[in-house]
């Protein structure tokens, strides 16, 4: 039996997520902010509608946002985390073979069924998942993930098909290639997009149509794969298996600049924690540290932009450790005079946790110190991060992001909570 893919996809997820606990959003303009208040990064549809565009600085558009009534909101990334679990373990109702692909996508293995059980199967998924999450979703189903793709982006824009397109015939493969711009095709970057459109392959269609010959010669293999997936030949795997992160980052830009060593040592100590966090959850450690400093490149201060690595005598995902060597690097990159704007930690070159080597030079009890982070892991996961931290993580967090319109995180903090008030009456 041929395989069947259907593509979820949450729409407008970032802003769908701040409308499912505040009612009075409800057909209202909704964008979501980056970093420090940023650029625009989500929009719900009544945005797009308004010609909100994607990527633009807030403060350029103020007036045209107040002007059109567009309600801004910073970005609440634990409440989209939750959020996005919440989608994943409704479609996983739906089957056992389940791709989470992004945040707000995933692939279905769908069992086979009749073209139009499939539509009413997809109907059912897409009924269930709103009703459960209030997130509303689209669906495309193909013979591939390819065409599954652009199954599900015809219909986002198309209100007649009620947010689910199949693709299964060669009919409807043909027509929904047809109306498919190249650019609009998965795999087909920027760079690709212009070299076939200099040679007359202008949609999908044409593109499903090339020589394999010629495009493997200017497309390498991996385009031919994606010819053939437009043809209804699967050549990308289904992958079950969330793969193993192979570097792990975490690094802010600051909501103000700073100038003091000490409210750059509480930023590195707290991003340092949270790449250890990151590197036990997925069973690994880490052979490898950088650790980068930077100012604003854009401001008329004096610029210092500066970057440290160290190989760790003994791989490890111990936060107090990777704390330590995150503060040594830091104090070699420090210099007074300057305004920091971004600082990170880069954690590579990992290794299971099983499969660490050990050093005769090593006097750490790393027994003992596993337990620990244990404990900590199991507090965090129960309580909530942070409850329990370092003492060098401090409690001024002068570096925390600059995040003026922050939504309650409703589903992961019970101060958050929401809560009704009912009139006894």
């Amino acid at each position: 039996m041929e395989k069947v893919f259907a593509l979820v996809d949450c729409n407008s997820f970032y802003a769908s997520c701040e409308k499912v606990f505040n009612p009075t959003l409800e057909d209202k303009a909704v964008v979501v902010l980056s970093n420090n208040d940023g650029c625009i990064i989500a929009r719900s549809k009544e945005a797009k509608d308004a010609g909100v565009k994607m990527g633009e600085p807030a403060f350029k558009i103020k007036d045209i946002l107040e002007k059109k009534n567009v309600q801004v909101f910073s970005a609440n990334f634990a409440l989209y985390g939750d959020m996005s679990q919440r989608v994943m373990n409704v479609l996983s109702k739906f089957t056992p073979d389940l791709e989470i692909y992004s945040i707000d996508e995933a692939f279905l293995d769908i069992p086979g069924m009749k073209e139009n059980e499939l539509v009413l199967y997809a109907q059912k998924i897409r009924n269930t998942v709103l009703q459960w999450t209030g997130i509303p979703v689209t669906i495309g189903i193909a013979r591939t993930k390819t065409l599954a793709k652009i199954a599900n982006h015809i219909a986002k824009k198309s209100e007649k098909l009620k947010g689910v397109l199949s693709i299964i015939d060669e009919q409807s493969i043909e027509k929904a290639l047809q109306i498919t711009p190249v650019e609009d095709v998965w795999g087909v970057g920027q760079k690709y997009c212009a070299f076939l459109r200099s040679h007359g392959i202008t949609n999908a269609l044409e593109l499903s149509k090339a020589n394999d010959s010629w495009i493997k010669k200017h497309l390498r293999i991996v385009g031919l794969r994606t010819v053939e997936e437009l043809r209804g030949k699967p050549c990308i795997a289904f992958d079950i298996t969330v793969a193993d992160k192979q570097a792990i980052c975490t690094s802010r830009s600051f909501g103000q600049p700073l100038t003091d060593y000490a409210d750059l040592e509480e930023a590195v100590s707290t991003f340092a924690s949270r790449c250890a966090e990151k590197l036990r959850h997925q069973k690994s450690c880490a052979s490898v540290m950088t650790v980068f400093v930077m100012t604003n490149l854009f401001a008329k201060d004096p610029k210092y932009v500066n970057g440290k690595t160290v190989q760790l005598a003994v791989a490890t995902n111990n936060s107090s450790e990777i704390i330590s060597h995150a503060v040594t690097l830091l104090k070699l990159l420090f210099k007074k005079g300057y305004k920091y704007k971004k600082v990170g930690v880069i954690l590579a070159e990992f290794i299971p946790e099983s499969e660490v080597q050990q050093s005769i030079w090593d006097n750490m009890n790393r027994e003992k110190q596993s337990e620990l982070m244990g404990v900590i892991d199991k507090i965090t996961s129960t309580m909530g991060r942070d409850v329990v931290k370092f003492a060098i993580q401090g409690t001024k967090k002068r570096w925390k992001l600059r995040q003026e319109k922050l939504s309650p995180c409703y589903t992961t903090k019970w101060e958050d909570i929401l809560t009704i008030d009912i009139d006894k009456e």
